[in-house]
């Protein structure tokens, strides 16, 4: 065989796809740090602001990629005195640079390879190879697009270089290619439009089987209430049975990044909107759904105007341009209504999941995939509001408010703590589903197949034999469970029998993909959910929006009727150090910290508040107890004893009998005084303080009821 012939299952695609998209998360991390530093006056290099050099950094941008040392030895000159500290203060900075590229080249050969392969995409059956896969492309996208974002990318990497060839006699090796890609990209997209025209049939392959996920997932609020989603006693007949489905990964899969991956992939890919229906389809929805999409973190992308700024240089585009225009307005007028409703209907529906699974956590088991669907409907909700409200494109403020915010992401927090505490139950109940039903129907499939190759025929032989091996004593033994090889054996398997020519395809075997996508649920009901809720549920993103993260709770505050709920901004503060990286560790401290801070904060106001209703009670009380002394007793019985006389002439020497008391009984319920109705401001948000014993953020250990302890210590001192 020539050496120029690709063997498909030679490739491991499934390794490269699960490498390149946990490094291209730690790029991204990386390079963001490097834009909010450079655009912070304290935290840029010194060198970007130094006086001394700015006609050297001026110079070096406007010649760049070029390296001109020789005959500007007087613009240069101040940097012969600092190259040393500029060679090792810029290093992390250039080497980041370098590390994009060296992504990007690895990023462009799997792309081929996959194309070479004529790989068979569809989220339906083999889910992981296609999210894997559009992760990747929309990572680079987002790579690229931040990258090209930070402005002094050229003063840093021209700095850095010419402090090189003062020190070294010559460039750095890596400064030509780094230096032309940062020219090359200087409007990404549009260059990634080019580079992505081989590449357009596996991306829209891929793209057009979310057409029977994406608009499902899409729906308006009345359309939920109607199939009444996530209700568990709609139909009480069916309340025991596993809530299954053809496509189970599909389900709670998150409607952002499917939103992400159809607006940029059809950016790439944009032949595909003039040809197929489908795919015009998909993009107009996911256009009239947004204005703005998360780039990373608190980075956004603002949809509309991007697009029709590319469309608008294409010949024979004008059609796509009004498409973009008409989607922008629908988006203005609609889409702030369309989210608020969805956020009404959650708040009721993970009120009423998590009541029922408090009182029979034994549904946990059954109705797992519904905690997770509900879990990541919220949380696709909560963010695109956050996301909307720091960006409005409107004059009308009113749907990017929501003062009942905190009850939704409450409901989000109870329902990861059912999760968390009868983790067992899941657990018991899921090995028993995977030792029993469905090894035997797995093993069936595996059986009926009319070909299946040696090496596929082990994998799947080891599939059946590790789930009939599982047994209910190992949980309560409190084994561990680690089914993460399996799982990474079918997304090889789905690798392998995806290409061309498989001996095994996939494509006409679907209902063996659809199976297989079933038991991995399963398997991560067992021994990853911890996983699963920060897939489904993480909202670290609240790290980064720190403004409205703390004016949601001043809200939560101020409204009595959602006070009880104001424990869940300390609770979201564990979240945040799952955004982190193992490749951006500086970062670790700095963000363990603003949780710290921001969770200790919301504490001692919740302490302050209950710490204030309970003096202004005390006011109260003692207002009452001043009423009773003799020189108010005299007065307020003169004035009833005159009420009474006149009662009694006005019914002509009719007696009057009163029972005693009667004047302090209430009239009606609806009346209600400012004591009761610091009562009950009390009792809401003690309950919020006593809603969790201690929470752990960044390995410190947190206890509201010491917060309002102490505050009531200084507060009776005084």
């Amino acid at each position: 065989m020539s050496r120029g012939v690709i063997q498909p299952s030679q490739q491991k695609l499934a390794e490269k796809l699960t490498i390149l998209n946990d490094r291209g998360i730690g790029m991204l991390t990386r390079v963001y740090n490097i834009k909010k530093a450079c655009g912070d006056a304290k935290a840029k290099p010194s060198y970007l602001v130094d006086k001394n050099l700015e006609s050297a950094v001026k110079f070096i941008v406007r010649k760049f990629p070029a390296v001109e040392t020789r005959n500007n030895n007087q613009q240069l000159a101040q940097l012969q005195k600092e190259k040393s500290e500029i060679l090792k203060n810029l290093a992390l900075y250039y080497f980041t640079f370098v590390d994009v590229m060296e992504f990007k080249d690895h990023v462009c050969e799997l792309l081929n390879t996959i194309d070479a392969c004529q790989v068979f995409f569809d989220i339906t059956v083999n889910f992981d190879l296609t999210k894997n896969y559009l992760d990747l492309v929309v990572t680079y996208t987002t790579l690229m697009v931040i990258l090209s974002r930070i402005e002094e990318r050229k003063a840093i990497i021209g700095l850095y270089n010419y402090a090189h060839e003062m020190t070294h006699g010559a460039s750095d090796r890596e400064y030509p290619r780094l230096g032309q890609m940062i020219v090359d990209y200087e409007n990404p997209l549009k260059k990634m439009m080019e580079e992505f025209v081989p590449h357009g049939k596996s991306l829209s392959d891929a793209l057009i089987s979310l057409q029977m996920v994406y608009p499902r997932r899409n729906l308006s609020a009345d359309q939920w209430r109607n199939a009444q989603l996530l209700s568990l006693i709609s139909a009480p007949s069916t309340m025991l049975n596993p809530a299954q489905s053809d496509t189970m990964p599909c389900e709670y899969l998150s409607l952002d990044a499917m939103e992400k991956w159809i607006v940029f992939g059809f950016i790439l890919c944009h032949a595909a909107l003039n040809s197929d229906a489908a795919a015009l389809s998909l993009w107009k929805l996911a256009l009239q759904s947004s204005t703005c999409l998360c780039l990373f973190r608190d980075e956004v992308f603002h949809i509309h105007k991007a697009a029709e700024d590319l469309f608008v240089n294409i010949r024979g585009y004008n059609k796509r341009i009004n498409d973009i225009r008409e989607c922008k307005e629908h988006a203005l007028s609609h889409a702030g209504t369309m989210h608020r409703e969805r956020r009404k209907f959650l708040r009721s529906a993970l009120k009423e999941l998590a009541t029922v699974l408090a009182d029979q956590p034994g549904l946990l088991g059954p109705k797992a995939l519904f905690v997770f669907m509900a879990l990541s409907f919220a949380r696709d909700e909560i963010i695109w509001l956050l996301r909307h409200a720091d960006n409005i494109q409107k004059k009308s403020t009113d749907d990017f408010i929501d003062k009942h915010i905190a009850e939704l992401i409450f409901y989000m927090e109870e329902l990861r703590a059912h999760v968390r505490k009868y983790g067992p139950v899941m657990q018991r109940y899921y090995v028993q589903y995977l030792s029993g039903f469905d090894a035997v129907v797995l093993n069936e499939l595996v059986q009926n197949l009319s070909v299946c190759p040696e090496d596929e025929s082990i994998i799947m032989s080891s599939f059946v034999n590790t789930m009939t091996s599982l047994s209910v004593k190992q949980v309560e033994d409190g084994d561990v469970f680690d089914f993460r090889g399996m799982r990474l054996d079918w997304f090889r398997l789905q690798a392998y029998t995806s290409v061309s020519k498989a001996s095994l395809g996939l494509a006409d075997h679907k209902e063996l993909g659809k199976m297989m996508n079933t038991i991995i649920f399963h398997t991560k009901m067992v021994d990853s959910l911890v996983d699963m809720l920060v897939e489904t549920s993480d909202l670290s993103i609240f790290c980064f929006y720190s403004r409205a993260f703390e004016k949601m709770f001043q809200q939560c505050l101020e409204l009595p009727s959602q006070s009880r709920h104001s424990v869940c901004f300390p609770l979201l503060c564990t979240h945040f150090m799952s955004c982190t990286h193992e490749l951006c560790p500086e970062e670790r401290h700095h963000i363990g910290d603003r949780s710290l801070s921001l969770c200790n904060m919301f504490l001692d106001e919740m302490a302050k508040q209950a710490r204030n209703l309970i003096t202004d009670i005390c006011t109260e009380q003692c207002t009452l107890s001043d009423q009773l002394l003799p020189k108010h007793c005299a007065k307020t019985i003169s004035q009833a004893v005159n009420k009474k006389s006149k009662k009694a002439t006005g019914k002509k020497g009719e007696t009057e009998r009163e029972k005693p008391g009667v004047e302090s009984m209430r009239k009606n319920r609806l009346l209600v005084t400012n004591l009761d109705k610091l009562h009950t401001a009390l009792s809401e948000l003690c309950f919020s303080i006593n809603y969790v014993p201690n929470l752990v953020v960044w390995e410190h250990t947190f206890t509201p009821r010491e917060y309002l302890t102490s505050h009531l210590e200084i507060r009776f001192t005084k």
